[in-house]
Order: C-alpha cells, then structure tokens, then sequence
C-alpha cells in the first residue's frame, strides 16, 4: 500500500476542498437501486455468496477512482492510497451484535473471495467491534441492513467532518416489475468528491452488476 501526499498547488480541486472542509463542512448521502437480477443468478449458478460478491464489486469500483481513495494519513497529511481494501460489518445472530473483519482487496475476484471465506472462517464467530487484528489504514467500511429495503439512509460522523473517505451500507433486495433491486447508500465528503463522482460511480456498479459474467470466476 502507498499514500500518495497531495501537491495542493497544482490540484484543481483544492479551492472546493477549502471551501466543503474548512468553510462549509458538508457530507452528503445518496441512496439508489443497483439491479441485481442479473447478477443474482449468476451468484446463485455458481453456489457463491452474495455479500462478498458485493463487497468485491464496490471495492473495485471505489478504486478505480482517486476522489474515493483521498483522505488524510495518520500524519494528517492529505493524499490518496493506491488502492482501499474493505472493511465490513458481520452479524451474529445469537447475541444481535456485529463485528468488523477486513479482507485485503485483490482486482481477482477468486482471489478475494477465497481470501473473504478465510477470514469468515478464522474471525466469523468471534465477539468484539473489531476482530480481525493489524486493520491496514487504507480500508473503507460497508456495512448491512439486509432486513429493510430502506429508500434512504444516512450517517452522521462527530469527528469534525475529516473522514473524507466513503462509506457504504447495502439494504434488503426486493422485486419489483421483474427485477430484483438492491438498495445502496453511500456517505460521502463534499470536500473531495461531488454528485457527478458519486452519479459516474452508481452507473460504473450498474455497468459491473450487468457483465457479472465476465468477473466472477470462482475456481
């Protein structure tokens, strides 16, 4: 992994960075159905699970895009990772608590999921906020809600709005005029990226949903 510092005089964001972080903090939230119908077969056909299938398919996208991987370091340096491994909220259905676990990313979606259903196996009963050890600071957080198929969704972070990476939650799936659709929420900071960023990547998820086929080839 590697932080990249941010040249500030020669990136053209900086003067709307200024004004959404040190004038007028603001994060925003958008929530929008992503079609799964395609992707929901696939999954099914091939005896996978959904949830990492998701949690490969965001993280992809998220690291396609610079404004998703910028934030500031343990330094408090603004820069942005080469790319963000995720971190992810699993459920215990005994207690009603949840854990955290992180799986270090790979573009090779076997290689990932092989990596996931190690991690669930190590770390997938055990109790605590954060169980997985040695959390790489170049993660981002899913999260779920697979028992509301929620239309809007919002967090509110109390850390004087400099978490500037995004932050997901994915709802329950339903049906509706043939589809199977998926509710997901995103958090993001104004300081670093705009509608039309958070816009592009809704559509490349979309776009990732429909070629399923083509990515997911589980060995």
């Amino acid at each position: 992994m590697i932080f990249n510092p941010m040249d500030m005089d020669n990136w053209p964001r900086k003067p709307y960075f200024d004004h959404y972080l040190n004038q007028v903090r603001c994060t925003y939230s958008v929530t929008a159905n992503i079609d799964i119908t395609r992707l929901r077969l696939e999954v099914k056909s091939k005896g996978m699970k959904m949830y990492p299938v998701l949690i490969h398919m965001l993280t992809s996208v998220v690291n396609q895009h610079q404004e998703f991987r910028t934030c500031f370091d343990l330094d408090g340096r603004l820069g942005f990772w080469d790319r963000l491994s995720p971190s992810f909220t699993i459920f215990h259905d005994d207690d009603k608590t949840f854990s955290s676990i992180w799986t270090l990313y790979s573009e090779d979606f076997n290689v990932f999921y092989n990596r996931y259903l190690d991690d669930m196996s190590r770390y997938g009963h055990v109790k605590g906020f954060m169980t997985k050890p040695n959390v790489p600071p170049n993660t981002f957080s899913i999260s779920s809600i697979p028992w509301v198929s929620f239309t809007g969704f919002n967090l509110n972070i109390y850390n004087e709005a400099t978490y500037l990476l995004p932050i997901f939650t994915i709802g329950k799936f339903f049906e509706q005029d043939g589809k199977i659709l998926l509710p997901l929420s995103g958090q993001f900071h104004h300081a670093v990226c705009d509608g039309y960023h958070a816009g592009m990547m809704y559509n490349e998820l979309q776009l990732r949903a429909d070629t399923c086929g083509e990515w997911l080839h589980p060995r």
